[in-house]
This record gives structure tokens, C-alpha cells and sequence, in this order.
């Protein structure tokens, strides 16, 4: 096989799933030489995007990124939905976990061919053979098993077997045939959404047909004359063909992760599930009200699909905090939570004036960890927390170097130290100091340096809390 050259009447699209921290990332890094994995917090992929790749032989692959957090099944399950085959990314040395068996679940629903990558190969610890036989316990049976799902095992740290998975690749490709004409009408898959300077960007793979510049196209009512067409290269260009991804400028409205382009509008009005989440009644016991403001719609989407019951959502959206988020806030009593955007110096001072709290995260089960903590917060409120980055001696006392997450210290509050949701105990402030100068009080984003007493036997990690009923606190 490997001296056949095999020509595909278009580049396949390729999703790669599997569980988190099973090396997905890592693995697209090897093939396609890029540092994608530096760019990410905790190791999560928080967006869907695509990217063309090269092989030997001259061959193109897209390949969909996809994310490996259970938070992200929406996503991911889009994902599947716009490519040709599968990669399932099993690490050698931890085997079959939640989202692998929740990815098995998509590729057979997708009824897709697929291939089993084998990662992690290098360590220690891996086990192959017995990952083999638990996935046969989920009903994929392997090649030389009883079964016809081929496997390849790699290693991205040693670019060992890459070779071979993209020859495993192609050759799945050219067995399945793939369809896809320029000539056919437009049908193409919205793959993620934001909102940039540049404006609303759509990011979406040609299924068949193609995407030009000027045309006319629609997802169910929304509309866009395209203005601009970027390639997987960041070329500007006239035209997408088959197969190949797209970031599309020209949308009047952000359409729907999974929605279908088409050169046609739809009659029948689909988007009901945003003023349906928007105007939830108060029917339900709410202990939490929230506004949400996301990167992405797709990060948005995996957001909201996580939210329980006892959050109230008031509003949400893409981009920047603005100051009428600040101000609903302050009108419903609302926090608002952001996810992988920045807040302004203008805004936070805002906020900090009109009593209304503001929390950032780039990591998702950081921000539904923080949920869960409100939800159970069993009538006592936080309101303000900072978490120890540092420690240091001063006097034969220890020194715990702080930052504010948010709210405000006074040097005359008593706080909780935690770990985790352990609390340790209560403490006094004897100093606080910014900077080496005594202050009085501190407040969200500022670092500084507190002694309390008791001198309890804090760590890095701990957290310092001012609760609205510090001695009844858990």
C-alpha cells in the first residue's frame, strides 16, 4: 500500500474524539507541526476548528478539531456530523473512559467509518493489549480480533506511527468512496461561531456545492451575503470547494453550531431555543441568577447545556461585558460569568461601583465546579474570595500571598480558609499589605499579602472567603 498512490476525488474531513487528557490535541499537534496545545488552558480544546493537512504523497486531510470535555457532547457531536470518518483516540495507558464510550456513541449514531489510535504508546504504563480488550466490551472489535475496525498505535511525543495513521486515513477514504461535486447545490456545516472585531465570523465545512464570495446563502431564516472568505490557510479567497473548511464573513445574525448552509431560506422559523432559554419562567427554585458572556457560540451552547435547574439564566451572548450587562445585573441580582473574555478595566471598576460581581474562566468544569458552590450554598453567600498563590516567612510567621478573585477584603473581616470544599477554619486578619505597603482592604484582581490568625497549615490552592455568615459557615 504504502508505494500506491492513492488519489481521493476530495481531501477527507476528519473528526478525532476520545476522552480528555487522552492526548487528542497532542496528537493533531504531531500531524499537523503546529503548537496548538501551548495555546489552551488545562489541556481542553475550547473550540471547534479545522485544518487542512499535507501528506506525503501530496494528499490533502482536513481534519475538524474537536474537544474532549464531556461538557462539550454538543459540540463534538456536531463535529461527527460534518466528516467523512472518525479517529476514536484511546490512551494506552488509561483505556476506556466516559467520553470514550460517549464518542463511540456519536461515531456509531454518525453511522461513519472509523479507525482506533492507540496514544501514548511510549510510556511506561501503557497496555495496549488490555485497552483492546475492553473496547471489545464495547462492542468495537478490532482488526485481528473478530472484528473489521482498523488500529494503529502512536506516539506523538516520538512522531511515531503518524505515518501510518495517515495512510490508514487515506486508504478508509478511497474504500468509502467520498462524494461532493462543486456542480451539486450548496450544503455546508457551521462548525463554530464567534463574534470578533472583524465581526460575525462563521466557521463551516463544504459538504458539496461550493461557497462564493457575493453569494447569497441562509441556516433555516439566517441570512448572509458573503463578504469574505478565509481559508484554512488564513488566505483570503473567491471560493470554497468540497471538502474544505471556510471562515465566512457576512452573516447578519450568528446561525446555530451544527445549522446547514444552503443557497435557500427555510420558511418554517426554527430558532425557538434561545427565547425559549431566555424567557424560562420563575416556575422552578431558583438559588442562582446568571448572565453569561462567551467567546463563542459553540462554547456558549456547551455552557447553557450544562446549566441545571436551580440557575436562573437572565441573558447571555458572545463578545465583551458591556455596561448594560453590568447594569441587568445589578437590576436582577444577577453574577455574571465569563468564559475565555476579557473584562476591561472600565467595566470591572463599573461593577465594583454598582455591587455587581464579575467571574472569569478559560477552563468549563471550572465554571460548573463555581455553580455547583452557589447551589449548594446553603443560605450563606460569598461575598468575596481570594486564593493563595504563594507563601512566604515574615517574623517566624508564614505570609500567604493572595489574589483577589473577586469582591473585597477589609482588614477588620473575619474570613474562612478552605480547601476544596473542606473548610478549614476561621481566621483573623492581623495585616494586609499591596505591594509592601499596608492597606486597609483589597479588592477583585489585586494581589497582596495577608497574615491571620490562627496560623492554620494553609497551601497553595487554598482559598480565603468572606462568607455573609462567617461563623455559621459549614
Amino acid at each position: 500500500m504504502k508505494e500506491e498512490k492513492i488519489i481521493l476525488k476530495r481531501p477527507p474531513v476528519v473528526t478525532v474524539l476520545g476522552h480528555v487528557d487522552h492526548g487528542k490535541t497532542t496528537l493533531l499537534d504531531a500531524i499537523r507541526a503546529t503548537n496548538v496545545q501551548s495555546r489552551e488552558a488545562g489541556g481542553i480544546t475550547q473550540r471547534i476548528g479545522a485544518s487542512v493537512v499535507k501528506t506525503k504523497n501530496n494528499q490533502e486531510i482536513v481534519f475538524i478539531d474537536t474537544p474532549g470535555h464531556a461538557a462539550f457532547a454538543k459540540m463534538r457531536s456536531c463535529g461527527v456530523n460534518a466528516c467523512d470518518l472518525a479517529v476514536l483516540v484511546v490512551a494506552s495507558d488509561d483505556g476506556v473512559k466516559p467520553q470514550t464510550r460517549e464518542s463511540i456513541k456519536y461515531i456509531k449514531e454518525a453511522q461513519i467509518p472509523f479507525l482506533v489510535a492507540f496514544t501514548k504508546i511510549d510510556l511506561p504504563s501503557a497496555r495496549v493489549e488490555v485497552v483492546k480488550k475492553q473496547l471489545a466490551e464495547e462492542g468495537i472489535y478490532l482488526e485481528g480480533l473478530g472484528g473489521d475496525v482498523p488500529f494503529v498505535s502512536v506516539s506523538a511525543r516520538n512522531k511515531v506511527g503518524i505515518e501510518e495513521l495517515l495512510e490508514l486515513i487515506l486508504l478508509l477514504s478511497y474504500v468509502s468512496n467520498l462524494e461532493g461535486s462543486p456542480e451539486e447545490k450548496l450544503k455546508a456545516v457551521v462548525i463554530e461561531t464567534a463574534k470578533t472585531k472583524a465581526g460575525l465570523t462563521v466557521s463551516a465545512i463544504v459538504k458539496q456545492g461550493k461557497l462564493r464570495v457575493k453569494d447569497e446563502v441562509y441556516v433555516g431564516t439566517v441570512k448572509a451575503k458573503i463578504r469574505g472568505l478565509i481559508d484554512a490557510f488564513g488566505k483570503s479567497v473567491n471560493e470554497i470547494l468540497p471538502g474544505y473548511p471556510a471562515l465566512i464573513l457576512g452573516f447578519e445574525e450568528l446561525p446555530p453550531v451544527g445549522g446547514v448552509i444552503t443557497d435557500t431560506p427555510e420558511t418554517n422559523i426554527k430558532s425557538e431555543e434561545d427565547s425559549q432559554l431566555k424567557e424560562e419562567s420563575a416556575a422552578s427554585d431558583f438559588k442562582v441568577s446568571l448572565i453569561i458572556k462567551a467567546e463563542s457560540q459553540g462554547v456558549l451552547e456547551a455552557i447553557l447545556g450544562g446549566i441545571k435547574p436551580e440557575v436562573k439564566i437572565v441573558d447571555f451572548g458572545i463578545g465583551e461585558v458591556t455596561k448594560n450587562d453590568v447594569l441587568m445585573a445589578k437590576t436582577t441580582g444577577s453574577l455574571i460569568f465569563t468564559f475565555g473574555v476579557k473584562v476591561t478595566g472600565e467595566i470591572k471598576k463599573l461593577a465594583e461601583s454598582e455591587g455587581v460581581r464579575i467571574e472569569e474562566f478559560d477552563i468549563i468544569y471550572k465554571l460548573f465546579e463555581r455553580l455547583d458552590e452557589l447551589v449548594s450554598g446553603l443560605e450563606i453567600k460569598e461575598i468575596a474570595k481570594a486564593q493563595i498563590l504563594t507563601e512566604f516567612p515574615f517574623d517566624g510567621k508564614r505570609v500567604a500571598g493572595c489574589k483577589m478573585i473577586f469582591g473585597e477584603i477589609n482588614i477588620k473581616d473575619k474570613l474562612i480558609l478552605k480547601r476544596g470544599e473542606q473548610v478549614l477554619g476561621e481566621v483573623k486578619i492581623i495585616s494586609l499589605k499591596k505591594q509592601k505597603q499596608a492597606v486597609s482592604k483589597v479588592g477583585q484582581g489585586e494581589e497582596f499579602g495577608i497574615l491571620f490568625t490562627p496560623q492554620f497549615d494553609f497551601k497553595v490552592g487554598d482559598v480565603l472567603v468572606l462568607t455573609s455568615n462567617p461563623a455559621s459557615a459549614p
